[in-house]
């Protein structure tokens, strides 16, 4: 069942005007896509976006949409976590999507992996997390003012860092969310 665009992040919905004058010469990654609920909202612009992640079954089901949707796309089956080289060296993306998804060794990789003038969406869950449900582990949970650290160079467009409301009104979650321009002079 195809996905609507409501299924999309808030986050990235709402900040749709951010990407106008992007190329996208060289696409979108989103990295870690799950069922690459925020890719699709692109790849139904005719914007060609890379789906990367670790679960072949969710990007199965990926490529079954964007083939009989006609989408550009591609899905590319890639563990993050325990490879022995950087997954991520030598491509080069305008855009990078990252959503509930934390692995702090490869956050210098998302850097690089952004051209300049490229930007960054990132959000996920912070170490507040825990008294609202999951995930608990404090390895996939950012500290106060990490993600805003982490891209501390970088042109910020958006930052959040508190509560937000996650479904219905009753479900709230604790989350950092971040849109960030990578300075056009920096080096690869």
């Amino acid at each position: 069942m195809p996905l609507s665009n409501a299924s999309a992040s808030r986050l990235l919905v709402e900040n749709m005007s951010l990407l106008k004058n992007l190329s996208f010469d060289n696409g979108v990654l989103d990295l870690a896509c799950g069922s690459g609920r925020n890719g699709l909202l692109l790849a139904r612009d005719n914007i060609h976006v890379t789906f990367a992640d670790c679960d072949r079954g969710k990007l199965g089901l990926l490529a079954g949409e964007l083939r009989d949707q006609g989408l550009e796309g591609v899905c590319w089956q890639v563990d993050l976590e325990t490879t022995s080289s950087d997954p991520l060296s030598h491509k080069w993306f305008d855009l990078v999507l990252v959503f509930n998804y934390l692995h702090r060794p490869l956050m210098a990789s998302i850097r690089e992996v952004v051209r300049p003038g490229g930007l960054i969406v990132y959000e996920t869950f912070t170490v507040r997390q825990p008294q609202f449900g999951k995930p608990t582990n404090p390895d996939y949970l950012l500290r106060p003012g990490e993600l805003l650290e982490s891209f501390g160079e970088w042109e910020v467009e958006h930052y959040f860092e508190g509560e937000k409301q996650s479904g219905s009104k009753k479900n709230r979650c604790a989350k950092a969310s971040l849109i960030a321009r990578k300075p056009k002079q920096a080096l690869r």
